[in-house]
């Protein structure tokens, strides 16, 4: 059966993050991922892991201004200097805490930037991140994010993520497969999984509507999930949810999917 990987940055948010590996532990999870790690000292980061018997698989790039509408810098031509310091310390990061899984935000477009340019500027910094990674032992990640949630965004579907993945042409980068933004842009989640698996370095879920545990919604999770097993995926999958009440009291999912193990 698939293994999961508690997404910190979604759930057990009712304590402080460093408080949340404690209680992904607790859980029953083994793996954790988060997004923007760098609120925190990563050595201690990692010694809240190790105090847990965790292991981290995968964090983001610093995403650039959040706060100002910043959604990652990746495909902005006027943030090549911030970009490049952004991998640096990324990779600070994932080395200190064993990370080996590194997603790069594209961005959202700017008013008035053509997409040739944007394109240009993505595909340019992707190949510089890709390099420094490979130096590092990384693989990177390029995730489509569906224009629901975040309105503007670049890449927002499978065939345009591998097509720019085509053109940096770095054996280290990979498709980050997010279940919950591919029901919402495109479906046939299965067909395309099993399509672009060689592609995929990384899958997330979540279900659709409400972006809340498997179980709350739409997806066939008894389908998706052993189909998944079965394709030959061997990586974490992580769970990038809210849940609906507690992560505690949402995790009957969990217990169905893994029994089998």
């Amino acid at each position: 059966m698939p293994k999961f990987a508690a997404n910190l940055s979604m759930m057990f948010t009712e304590v402080p993050f460093l408080d949340r590996f404690e209680r992904a532990a607790k859980a029953g999870f083994e793996a954790v991922e988060f997004q923007f790690p760098y609120d925190h000292d990563a050595a201690e980061i990692r010694a809240r892991m190790d105090g847990a018997g965790l292991v981290a698989v995968l964090h983001n790039l610093p995403p650039g201004d959040w706060n100002a509408g910043e959604r990652g810098i990746a495909c902005l031509p006027d943030h090549l200097d911030e970009f490049r310091d952004s991998v640096a310390q990324g990779i600070h990061y994932a080395t200190t805490l064993g990370v080996s899984l590194v997603h790069c935000l594209s961005g959202k477009v700017p008013l008035g930037a053509t997409e040739a340019t944007l394109r240009k500027t993505l595909v340019g910094n992707l190949r510089y991140a890709a390099g420094e990674f490979r130096k590092a032992g990384l693989k990177l990640l390029v995730e489509p994010i569906n224009l629901h949630d975040m309105p503007g965004y670049f890449v927002t579907r499978s065939a345009q993520a591998i097509a720019i993945l085509d053109e940096v042409d770095a054996p280290n980068a990979f498709l980050l497969y997010d279940i919950y933004h591919a029901q919402r842009m495109e479906g046939e989640l299965v067909a395309t999984m099993q399509r672009l698996l060689p592609r995929i370095g990384h899958i997330q879920l979540a279900d659709n509507p409400g972006r809340h545990e498997p179980g709350s919604g739409e997806i066939a999770w008894d389908f998706v999930l052993p189909q998944i097993d079965r394709m030959g995926y061997t990586g974490w999958i992580g769970c990038e949810y809210k849940p609906a009440t507690t992560t505690e009291a949402g995790l009957g999912w969990l217990a169905a999917h893994t029994t089998a193990r």
